[in-house]
Order: C-alpha cells, then sequence, then structure tokens
C-alpha cells in the first residue's frame, strides 16, 4: 500500500479534496495536511515519515517543506501539482485539475 501526502497553505481546500478524490484509489493510502501554522492539519515530521510520496499544490509549499522540514524528508520525492488557490473544496474545475496530473504518479496510472 503507497502512503500519499497531498500538502497545501491551510488544509482547507486543495489538499483535502486530494485527498477525497484518491481516497479509494488502489493500493493507496491518502492524507492531507497545510504547512501554515494555522491548517486545520498542520503538516508534522510524523505525517512526513509515513509518507511514501508527497504531492504539494505550489512551489511555495515546496520552498516552506524544504526550509522547516528538510531533515524530515529523508530524500523522499517532492511533486509539485502547480494548482492555485483559486478552487473550492470539491471544486470541479480542481477535481478535473487533480485527475489530470496526479494518477500517472500512483500504482496503475
Amino acid at each position: 500500500m503507497r502512503k500519499v501526502l497531498f500538502v497545501c497553505s491551510r488544509n482547507r481546500l486543495r489538499s483535502p479534496t486530494a485527498e477525497q478524490v484518491f481516497a479509494d484509489w488502489p493500493g493507496v493510502e491518502t492524507a492531507s495536511a497545510g504547512v501554515d501554522h494555522d491548517a486545520d492539519n498542520p503538516l508534522t515530521p510524523e505525517l512526513l515519515r509515513w509518507a511514501d510520496q508527497i504531492f504539494v499544490m505550489e512551489r511555495a509549499h515546496c520552498d516552506k517543506l524544504s526550509r522547516r522540514f528538510r531533515a524530515h524528508l529523508g530524500g523522499k520525492r517532492v511533486i509539485c501539482l502547480e494548482i492555485p488557490d483559486e478552487y473550492g473544496y470539491m471544486d470541479e474545475g480542481l477535481v478535473r485539475l487533480l485527475k489530470a496530473k496526479v494518477p500517472s504518479y500512483l500504482p496503475g496510472g
């Protein structure tokens, strides 16, 4: 089972949507978190250790990961999806973008 972590700023819109969209993907377990201090589910070293694969929504999230959590990444690949913060939770456009960008990185994709 591959453990996939989706990361955005506040874990309110984009990353929880991604977690939900791919929750039933065969061979995948999903979680989500935010890099901001006021995130609904803040990113932790434990979550990073748990994850086999990490997706971030924007380059700024990549930068924050590198600055604050470099020691906990353990050389794991971080994939930037380049999805701007302009979508609501489960927004059709966001779901469409996620389904276009993520599956090629997942088992059977």
